[in-house]
């Protein structure tokens, strides 16, 4: 791929850890206020079996400067145009929170187009046809604040410096909007087999929306409950890994 192409792919695209005789590729979506440096650990464990790209979105850090794209649709056309290119080692994707909707949807593309999808890695999120009405990004600026000291999702001392404030606030407001203003288009199942990880504890995921995950796949299904919030899987980074080593470096190994 050249010209444009490739820097599309180097906007949206972080890789942290070359990985030349990978076996498989792992694309990893964060969450909303998010960015690509929150996998970073991921891609340090799983290098150089598997290459890891975390998306960065546009809008934050060095793409502070580019416009927001303002839907869950929009932001999953863009990524599956770029990973639909990168067809020579098998695919799987990995998502937390809003980074789960992207991804689900990023998969259903793909699958649509004949682009077959190794596994879907859900983290802290109820099914797409589990919806509750929401309204975090119409708050007010101090209502969205608390809302993410709610969920600890950025750390507490950082909220403390207007600067930081005002320059993350707006990144969060329309994140939340993609989020809260999705809507599930019902459509056939994905083939991919799913792996649904939750925090028991989850305020925003309960573990019976998180398993109704098993809905939207024809393929394996497994539910991975984890004690912890919304942002269990910092706590359990360890068993997360095992499930993608598993699926992505063992058995690529077992078949090499």
């Amino acid at each position: 791929m050249t010209g444009s192409a490739d820097t599309d792919e180097d906007s949206w695209f972080r890789r942290f850890h070359s990985s030349p005789g990978a076996r498989a590729r792992l694309v990893c979506f964060p969450h909303a206020g998010g960015s690509a440096p929150f996998y970073f650990p991921v891609s340090k464990a799983l290098a150089p079996d598997v290459e890891v790209l975390a998306v960065q979105y546009p809008g934050r850090q060095d793409r502070r400067h580019e416009p927001f794209l303002t839907t869950i649709s929009a932001l999953a056309e863009r990524i599956a145009a770029l990973v639909r290119g990168r067809d020579d080692l098998p695919l799987a994707l990995f998502g937390h929170s809003m980074g789960a909707m992207v991804a689900y949807e990023v998969a259903r593309i793909l699958e649509a187009a004949g682009s077959p999808v190794e596994a879907l890695y859900v983290s802290g999120r109820r099914a797409p046809s589990r919806h509750r009405d929401e309204n975090v990004h119409t708050r007010t600026d101090d209502g969205v604040l608390d809302e993410l000291r709610r969920l600890s999702g950025t750390e507490m001392d950082l909220l403390g410096d207007d600067d930081v404030v005002r320059m993350i606030l707006p990144v969060v407001r329309n994140d939340y909007r993609a989020v809260e203003t999705y809507r599930y288009q019902p459509g056939p199942p994905l083939a991919a087999p799913v792996v649904a990880f939750t925090g028991t504890e989850d305020p925003v995921a309960s573990v019976d929306e998180v398993r109704s995950w098993g809905e939207h796949t024809a393929g394996d299904f497994e539910l991975v409950p984890l004690a912890g919030g919304h942002f269990f899987l910092t706590r359990h980074q360890d068993v997360i890994l095992r499930h993608l080593t598993d699926r992505l470096v063992d058995r690529g190994r077992a078949h090499v």
